[in-house]
């Protein structure tokens, strides 16, 4: 299946601010267009926050669909390669996430490279999770009702306080969902994953700029041996929470995603791996309107009301 050139446009157009004057004026009006639907009035709404951590503060913001006080809640890390990406950029997707869920959605503003490097971001993430654990009281969702989530380097981040909680013995989160994960340190053309290769030069996300991304990222090269920077270089997998990876057909980041989902399902974990045809990496940035975002959303709430063991595609 061939990559939708509306997709494409869409997501360069969330991506660059420069494309009018590089593209045509029929391009730039499409452009137009699609930032438009990303416009208009949601239901939901807002509070921010802050979760204070040794000498700083970690600001995060609470999205609350429609008029309900939801049973359940999601803590979202946002992507954009550890370098970029705010609470406030995400500010749509996030209180899309609420409605389409139906969940409280925290949204986690956590520290970014290269002016802090590995492991100030999933530092935050932790802290702001283990607040929101050990104390259920604040926003009244009970712990098993608690999801870690994240797109891109968020899901990275995601994996690595799934990881850190299990090795720290302080919370464990009952679910966390992986959106197109970074998992492997290595987006060489020495890296073992063909989809590195496959589509690594022709889509948005390059294998060089991942590279780019973590040599800001990372403090050393030890770090590219730490779990908690590429979570498969973890030694165990094992007792991490039920997991849903969602992966996209053309994203060079796609064959370390699900093969993470499979050795976290061979060390006993409930998993589930789909990967959404015709998608590109950054996809979940976009509007409902597209059937991908649609398809990544009912995915989503299946498994956030799913009871029982998942399976590994």
């Amino acid at each position: 299946m061939a990559v939708k050139r509306l997709m494409r446009v869409a997501l360069r157009a969330l991506s660059y601010t420069d494309i009018g004057e590089k593209e045509s004026e029929r391009l730039h009006r499409t452009v137009i267009r699609i930032r438009g639907l990303h416009l208009g009035k949601l239901p939901y709404q807002t509070w921010d926050h802050v979760v204070s951590y040794e000498n700083h503060d970690i600001p995060v913001r609470i999205f609350a669909p429609g008029e309900n006080r939801p049973d359940s809640l999601l803590i979202f890390f946002h992507g954009s390669g550890w370098v970029a990406g705010t609470i406030d950029g995400y500010n749509r997707i996030c209180a899309n996430m609420a409605n389409m869920t139906g969940s409280t959605v925290v949204s986690v503003d956590y520290r970014l490279a290269p002016e802090y490097h590995f492991p100030a971001a999933p530092e935050d993430c932790y802290r702001v999770v283990r607040e929101i654990f050990l104390h259920t009281e604040l926003l009244k969702v009970p712990a098993e009702k608690i999801t870690v989530a994240g797109d891109s380097a968020g899901g990275n981040l995601a994996a690595a306080v799934s990881l850190m909680a299990r090795d720290r013995g302080e919370f464990l989160p009952e679910r966390q969902i992986l959106i197109y994960p970074s998992t492997y340190s290595d987006h060489t053309t020495k890296s073992p994953y063909a989809s590195v290769r496959d589509n690594g030069s022709k889509y948005l996300l390059t294998s060089k700029s991942i590279c780019d991304y973590m040599k800001l990222y990372q403090a050393s090269d030890e770090d590219l041996q730490n779990p908690y920077f590429a979570p498969l270089a973890s030694k165990d997998f094992s007792r991490q929470p039920k997991t849903l990876i969602i992966t996209a057909e053309y994203d060079p980041l796609r064959d370390e995603a699900e093969d993470y989902g499979q050795r976290l399902k061979e060390a006993g974990n409930e998993v589930e791996v789909r990967r959404i045809p015709g998608a590109l990496h950054g996809f979940f940035s976009l509007p409902p309107v597209f059937r991908q975002v649609r398809e990544c959303y009912r995915l989503i709430d299946d498994f956030l009301n799913r009871e029982g063991e998942g399976k590994a595609l």
